[in-house]
């Protein structure tokens, strides 16, 4: 399948930081997921006005032939503490996972340490970090570091065995038995991510099942999210806003199965940003496989996806832009004002919209 041809760009006004900004009450920020995956809440925001539904409904909600695209990526338990040389708490955000037993990662410490200092882990007395230097060069704001133990363990086994689920940073308790298996979708098949796709985590088993029952198919891609997703955006004019980078792969069968939805009539149907981000991306370039820094707000020319499952997401991020640029600025505001006087469940653990793409 090759890329398609951009849609017209729906938006034309110039849009600012301030724009994405609401009042969200704290008790609707959700610490906790659902009892079950596919009792959370879902808007159907397709049309004004919005129809307020279960995630269990999807499949009525979508048509024979239509094609779901997800993310498989695996989240990590990529975040570690320590302690310096000098005693000085340390604490580690794996994001990647680099040859020789290299990983890059985000350090928070009251004193960065200098390249050669030696990070002492919790988990085994021989558990440590050698920090070698900046990444992905001297003025990068990640530090790349040694990740080993006497044994000589690979940093996947020392994660998995001494790591912690890194939660976002608006869920306020430590990590739990719980957390381990719920903010992880039942997708997840590749490793490599520090915080879930979200919009994910609300399939479960027997709703896949009633989607293959009602001639729905479901595709794979990987994007490997990064902490840099929850990176506020800290200037006014979007324009000078840098993005975080994240590798992403698109398997061959996936390309197959979305021209087949195209032959068909049926409609891709993203879930979640990641795979918008991944998809687009891949339209652009042509690209399989690779990096992306792709920054979407309205006025982006869509060619991928027709329909979006998303949760709710913080204001002024970027993942607010994403959806609004999909759905247009003023049906998005709307839904949100709809969703906050309607007591829905907000961001990682929260409730989820379904969005038809602005043409």
């Amino acid at each position: 399948m090759t890329p398609p041809s951009p849609s017209p760009a729906p938006e034309s006004r110039a849009f600012a930081l301030s724009d994405f900004d609401f009042t969200l009450p704290a008790s609707l920020i959700a610490q906790h997921p659902a009892p079950q995956r596919s009792q959370s809440r879902l808007l159907d925001g397709r049309r004004q006005p919005p129809v307020d539904r279960v995630f269990h409904e999807l499949p009525s909600l979508l048509q024979p032939g239509d094609l779901l695209v997800f993310n498989n990526t695996r989240v990590i338990k990529a975040r570690l503490f320590g302690a310096k040389t000098s005693g000085g708490r340390v604490e580690l955000l794996i994001e990647r996972v680099l040859p020789g037993n290299q990983v890059v990662a985000h350090l928070r410490a009251s004193k960065k340490p200098a390249p050669g200092h030696i990070l002492h882990l919790y988990g085994e007395e021989s558990l440590r970090a050698t920090l070698l230097g900046r990444w992905p060069d001297e003025q990068g704001t990640l530090f790349r570091l040694a990740l080993q133990n006497d044994a000589g363990d690979d940093p996947w086994t020392l994660m998995e065995r001494h790591g912690h689920v890194p939660l976002p940073p608006y869920i306020t308790h430590a990590d739990t038995g719980e957390d381990a298996q719920r903010y992880q979708t039942v997708f997840a098949r590749v490793p490599g991510a520090v915080a879930a796709p979200t919009a994910a985590l609300h399939f479960d088993a027997p709703l896949l099942q009633a989607l293959a029952a009602r001639g729905m198919h479901t595709a794979p891609i990987t994007l490997h999210v990064g902490a840099g997703t929850f990176q506020p955006v800290k200037t006014e004019r979007l324009s000078e806003h840098r993005m975080h980078s994240e590798c992403y792969h698109i398997p061959a069968d996936t390309l197959a199965a979305m021209a087949a939805a195209r032959a068909r009539g049926g409609r891709v149907v993203a879930v979640g940003t990641t795979t918008v981000r991944c998809l687009e991306t891949w339209a652009q370039s042509g690209q399989t496989e690779g990096e992306t820094s792709i920054f979407i707000t309205p006025g982006f020319r869509f060619q991928v996806a027709d329909l979006l499952l998303t949760n709710f997401h913080l204001p002024k991020s970027t993942l607010m832009m994403l959806v609004s640029a999909f759905a247009g600025y003023d049906p998005v505001m709307a839904l949100y004002h709809h969703a906050i006087a309607q007591s829905y469940r907000f961001f990682s653990y929260g409730d989820a919209m379904l969005l038809q793409r602005q043409t």
